[in-house]
């Protein structure tokens, strides 16, 4: 019987170290097959110019943004495009937002205001700015985001060649690096975020814009009834609905946005515990695409996000074996290893993880030239963060499926971080 409980052991251990490794090496070689294309490009402050260049419209949509909106939208007023308008949204702010936008809207002719009666989630506030905006394209960022001065040129270059095109993401950088969380995200931004798009663009569909900063051809959010608003995460739902509808997305890393994150453990799990609910909420919603033959392009994608999810649970039954281990009897379970110290295959999981922070450093370093002095802080990545992700998909699930259906997404103010000096 042991024999039998010892082979189990054996290829669950296989499953739970392999897979991510396995992983890791398909998003490097995909991400190297992007850059290929990518490193083509001149230089992200030189963008491709547009013969007849579309009209655009920046979205903010904005929730207590006081202390944010007015660096946010004189950066989007700052854009270099010839034709575009910035929307600001205030969602029921219950802070000083409504005066700071009110006070900008009298100073720039650019600029229009909307104000929402009531907190009505960002879903509903994107969805407002939409109705209002006079432009077929749309960029959306967030109300504590600075937009580069060129984002617009990149994103929509990619409308006008491709009429299939629905939305168009563009590439996070991390503005606060005072602390040590701060400095490990500025590389998993690269490592993790920027990277899985480079790869899931060379292989297939993309899993999710950035909701930070995207712009979507307006015809097509109004084709697939615009954002969700039960929905935690719209970004990753929208982009869903648009690719089963039969549109496209692309990833522009050269459109560059800087954002704030959370720089405290209690803010980055309350944060990471809500791209977790998003997820699961999105792989419940679109799980029968595995029975529609005529949208196999995204089996890829589910199969990806149903095997993380047994990755995360097989994780903590390995944990919890290990524990047990110590608590029974010798030989009533199989000899089990700590998941948590590196030894043989960790170790080469460990070097492999190096090795995939490394090559996203040297692909970013054409937006950030001083990328690499960051490298040395990625040691701590797998112990805080593979932490944290693995924990809050273990929560997010059950908490999804208690979830009450339909009920609306509303605003919850993140930690912003420790904000650079100036």
């Amino acid at each position: 019987m042991l024999s039998h409980l010892e082979h189990l052991w054996q290829l669950l251990l296989g499953f739970v170290f392999y897979y991510p490794l396995f992983m890791s090496y398909l998003w490097m070689m995909g991400a190297l097959l992007f850059y290929r294309r990518e490193r083509k490009e001149p230089p992200y402050q030189t963008p491709p110019v547009l013969e007849q260049p579309p009209a655009v419209s920046v979205l903010i949509p904005c929730f207590n943004e006081g202390d944010n909106a007015e660096e946010t939208i004189r950066h989007a007023l700052a854009l270099q495009y010839p034709d575009f308008e910035v929307i600001a949204i205030n969602d029921g702010s219950s802070d000083n937002t409504a005066d700071v936008l009110n006070r900008l809207a009298a100073q720039y002719d650019k600029l229009k205001v909307v104000h929402l009666a009531r907190n009505q989630g960002k879903a509903m506030a994107l969805q407002a700015g939409s109705l209002l905006a006079r432009a077929e394209y749309l960029i959306g960022i967030d109300g504590d985001a600075l937009l580069d001065p060129h984002a617009a040129h990149w994103m929509v270059r990619h409308f006008v060649k491709d009429p299939t095109l629905a939305a168009v993401t563009g590439n996070p950088r991390i503005r606060t690096r005072t602390t040590l969380l701060g400095k490990i995200q500025v590389g998993e931004f690269s490592s993790i975020v920027g990277m899985i798009k480079r790869a899931q663009r060379s292989f297939g569909r993309l899993f999710t814009v950035s909701g930070v900063i995207t712009a979507f051809r307006k015809s097509a959010v109004h084709d697939v009834g615009y954002w969700s608003a039960d929905m935690l995460t719209e970004d990753i739902d929208i982009t869903w609905k648009l690719q089963r509808a039969g549109w496209d997305i692309q990833f522009e890393p050269n459109a560059l946005v800087w954002i704030l994150m959370p720089e405290t453990l209690l803010g980055l799990w309350k944060q990471r515990l809500r791209w977790a609910m998003g997820g699961a909420q999105v792989l419940l919603k679109n799980l029968d695409v595995f029975f529609k033959s005529n949208q196999n392009f995204l089996w890829p994608l589910m199969l990806e996000l149903c095997l993380s999810l047994v990755w995360s649970y097989l994780m903590l039954l390995v944990a919890v074996l290990w524990l047990l281990s110590f608590i029974l009897p010798v030989h009533t379970l199989p000899r089990v290893g700590s998941p948590f110290v590196p030894n043989g295959t960790g170790v080469f999981l460990g070097a492999t993880c190096l090795l995939q922070f490394a090559l996203s450093k040297w692909m970013d370093s054409r937006y950030e030239t001083r990328l690499g002095r960051n490298y040395y802080w990625m040691i701590w990545y797998p112990l805080v963060f593979w932490m944290i992700n693995i924990c809050s998909t273990i929560v997010a699930f059950p908490k999804v499926l208690l979830r009450r259906e339909g009920k609306r997404a509303r605003w919850v103010s993140p930690d912003r971080g420790v904000r650079p000096s100036q």
